[in-house]
């Protein structure tokens, strides 16, 4: 039986700009179970950071409007402060982002910085020195004692992000958020980095939100999945349920869109367009004027939630019927 860790019900985020607001994240739901690995899959523009950092109450301050709960083991964090987030970041929920060299300071040591997390905790130096070490190790850091005393600019990209791995387990979140983990990373040294997070998953049983555009990395290492477009969850469900049979013209797309393992099977095929910026919200599928099954009912009506399977859900006009 899985037991829920994280749901989000009906997030909706709205960002202040000149001629309005930015529809960011509209009607967003899911949830992460304990061990589990949801991924979230989109286009760049899609909104998947957005809901990392709105988890964590990272997003801009005073330029967002929020709708809708997040709610982790029960509590509703929207209705935390400052104070009670700070308890919850690192202790609860750890997130990994992009570009490791952006959060790193460069003038301590990894080893320092990783055990300034554990410290925290209100153990001894030399416990906490100990522990860095050990996680070193369980994130394959070669020769761990002496990186441990190396500077970020002295480590390479895999390194850095290994470092950032074993900061965000230095306290053992129940959940950890991975934002684009890979993205600067060379083919590799990204499979270390998968394999390091599976066996971290089965260690500490730890959940795991992965956030990302590469369905490699979702077809390796996630059990469910959802496919995010233009700020909405467009088709949930399943890994190998959705890799089998995806349901959305969306998907269905991106996976046509997948590199094969011969010429012999022709070009990459493309979606036409690019992912719209939603300033006035009205009805319609945000994706008709790039899906090529489009209807008329698409452009004016909002599409339904349909449940393919028990656990698998699609936002389509479509769904049920032949495209």
């Amino acid at each position: 039986m899985n037991e829920e860790l994280l749901r989000l019900d009906h997030l909706s985020i709205d960002y202040k700009v000149k001629d309005g607001y930015l529809s960011a994240v509209n009607d967003v739901s899911c949830v992460v179970n304990k061990g589990e690995v949801f991924a979230i899959v989109g286009e760049s523009g899609c909104g998947k950071s957005t809901v990392a950092h709105s988890v964590m109450n990272l997003l801009p301050d005073g330029n967002e409007e929020i709708k809708g709960k997040i709610i982790f083991k029960g509590e509703d964090l929207r209705r935390y402060g400052p104070k009670e987030m700070e308890n919850i970041r690192g202790k609860e929920i750890g997130m990994i982002f992009q570009n490791p060299l952006d959060s790193l300071n460069p003038v301590y040591t990894v080893g320092g910085q990783v055990a300034e997390a554990i410290l925290l905790d209100k153990v001894d130096k030399q416990e906490a020195w100990n522990r860095v070490i050990n996680l070193f190790k369980d994130v394959k850091m070669p020769d761990a004692e002496e990186r441990a005393n190396s500077f970020p600019h002295e480590l390479s990209g895999g390194m850095r992000q290994r470092v950032m791995i074993a900061m965000m387990l230095s306290r053992n979140p129940e959940l950890l958020i991975a934002d684009e983990p890979t993205t600067a990373l060379d083919v590799t040294i990204e499979a270390q980095i998968l394999d390091i997070m599976k066996e971290l998953k089965e260690k500490f049983n730890t959940a795991i939100m992965l956030i990302t555009h590469n369905f490699g990395l979702v077809a390796e290492i996630a059990d469910r999945i959802g496919i995010m477009y233009a700020g909405e969850m467009v088709e949930s469900g399943d890994v190998f349920e959705i890799f089998a049979a995806p349901t959305h013209p969306y998907t269905r797309l991106l996976m046509e869109a997948l590199p094969r393992k011969t010429k012999a099977e022709g070009r990459l095929k493309t979606i036409e367009g690019s992912v719209p910026r939603i300033t006035k919200k009205k009805p319609g599928c945000r994706f008709a004027n790039r899906c090529p099954y489009a209807l008329t009912n698409c452009y004016c009506e909002d599409p339904p939630v349909v449940h393919v399977s028990e656990n698998h859900f699609c936002r389509c006009h479509l769904t049920g019927k032949e495209a």
